[in-house]
Order: C-alpha cells, then structure tokens, then sequence
C-alpha cells in the first residue's frame, strides 16, 4: 500500500569507528538511543528486558522548537543503535551526528512507508522546511506496525544473540497495537459522523484523522511544525473554515501556545482542547507510554466531538 519514501540525508549517516569506547560487556545488548520519548518506549517494547532504550528528547519537549545540548552528543556517542522517526522530523540530530565519533547503527522507524503532504491551498512558506512530507505517522497505530518491524529488523541486525527476543516482543507488541487500533474504531464511532471534524494548532492529526475517518478542516499553523508562523489573511482564512464546516473545538497538544487558538475560539464559539500529547510522552500519567498516549488523545478527541 505504502510506497518507500526518500529518506534524509543522515538516515543514511554512518560514524567512523572509535576505538576510544567502552565496549559492552558480554551477553548484554545494544545501547539503544531514541530521538523521541514515544520511539523509546515503543523500541523497549521490541527490546523487552534484553536491552534499555534511553530517549534523547526528555519527556513534554516538543521536538520541533528543541535546540540541542552538549549532553545530547555524549548521549549519541555513545550509542551502538539511534532510533529516529525520519521524514525530516529529527532536524535537530543531523548537526549532533557531524561531530560524534563512533559507529553506529541508524533505524529510521518510518522507512518503508509513504509520507502524506499538504494541500497546496494549506501549504505556507514554512512549509518549504518539510518538503519530505508530514512526519506524524506514529499518531496511526496501524502504521506503528511498520516501526516496530523496522525496528526489530534493526535490533536483530545488529544483535543477532537476540533475534528470537526481538521476534517475539515485536509480535505480542503488534498485537497490542491492532488492539488498540480496533478499540480506537470503537471509540470513534460514538462521534456523529458530521462532528468527525479536525482542527489542530500544526498539521499533526493528518494520519490519525485518514485512519479513523476524520475530516481535517484546518490548522492554526499552515504547516507540519508548531514552530511556523502565521499571518493575518491565514488567521481569518482558519476561522472561515471552523465557521463553515461547523467544527467544535480546536485541538493541540499540551506543550504548544494557545494563545492564537484562543482567538480563533473567542470568534468562533468553538472550545479549545489543549491537553493532547501528540509529540511526546508524560512522566507517569496521562501518557506514559504510547499507547497510553494515543488512549489519552483519543478519550479527549471522543469526549469533545461526540
């Protein structure tokens, strides 16, 4: 169904080997990094207890406004396997990789997978900095298939000891995830379905919203980063879309500013939701692991539209 979509340039990115590591000690795994909170822990859940995955992002960081820290190249170097999303969503990572010494192993969790772009009456200037496509893809349980079986691919590459581990962890995992998949159907079908309608602060609902059959009226921020601007004309241009199309409440996750949202609601009549966790996850509750995420966001999303 998907086709392989071009991966960015430091997906492809492999360090020269450093005789200066520590190497592991016998019989344990990898050192696993994630770029991401949600790729960490849905890595641990291929890993199981053979190895720990680290996040390189803390939890409640929003990954499109991150600017990195010296710490975070100690962090790489030290890794034998860096996880990433791709679809230029880790912009931050390709200047860290440049001056990092030792080798590698780099799973992009998305490869193999076609990303989705804006349409062409939605897409700003900004929008030229994600010509790669709407990296969101994790926010379709369906298509988190495909990353844990990049990733298990990626683990067993580089760790064949554990291949059979890999393999059984990733097949009870995917059957959590079409669990989860079918319970969000269910959840979905509470909502009317002229009040399936999607406003979201950035273009971040674009997958979830095909998958379980939304329709996306319009973003606040023309674009796939939460760190895009907006005009005048595209403000007014949002608010005739809410108006038109008769969408309740906006949506954005927890770590974005709702200051324009509020706007938008004050001339609209519309609610502002703005307790999702749609780019990270939270220490403990509400959104602990991914699939306590998506649980979370979609309760949220049901509760406000139905």
């Amino acid at each position: 169904m998907y086709k392989k979509s071009l991966l960015p340039t430091i997906v492809l990115f492999l360090v020269t080997a450093c005789s200066a590591r520590v190497p592991a000690p016998p019989g344990s795994g990898p050192v696993l990094l994630a770029s991401a909170t949600f790729l960490a822990d849905i890595a641990q859940n291929v890993a199981g207890d053979r190895t720990t995955v680290e996040s390189l992002l803390p939890a409640g960081t929003d990954p499109h406004s991150y600017q990195p820290v010296p710490a975070d190249a100690v962090k790489i170097q030290a890794s034998t396997v860096l996880i990433i999303n791709g679809i230029e969503y880790e912009h931050f990572i390709a200047s860290l990789l440049e001056n990092v010494e030792g080798e590698r192993l780099v799973i992009t969790a998305s490869d193999g997978l076609e990303p989705r772009h804006m349409h062409e009456e939605h897409a700003s200037e900004t929008e030229a900095e994600h010509a790669a496509g709407d990296p969101h893809m994790w926010l379709d349980p369906h298509l988190v298939i495909t990353y844990v079986e990049n990733i298990r691919a990626g683990l067993t590459q580089t760790d064949p000891a554990g291949t059979e581990i890999y393999r059984a962890n990733a097949d009870a995992y995917i059957a959590q995830l079409k669990d989860l998949d079918s319970w969000i159907v269910e959840q979905v079908a509470q909502i009317p379905a002229n009040r399936r309608l999607l406003v979201t602060n950035h273009e971040a609902l674009g997958y979830f919203g095909d998958r379980y059959g939304f329709q996306i009226v319009g973003t606040v921020l023309r674009s796939v980063s939460s760190e895009a601007s907006v005009s005048a004309q595209e403000l007014s241009a949002v608010i005739e879309e809410i108006n038109a199309a008769g969408a309740p409440a906006i949506f954005l996750d927890e770590v974005e500013n709702e200051n324009l949202a509020q706007q938008i609601a004050e001339e609209t009549g519309v609610i502002v939701v703005a307790d999702l966790h749609l780019e990270s996850l939270t220490e403990g509750e509400p959104a602990g692991t991914y699939i306590d995420m998506m649980r979370h966001n979609v309760t949220r999303i049901v509760e406000s539209l139905k």
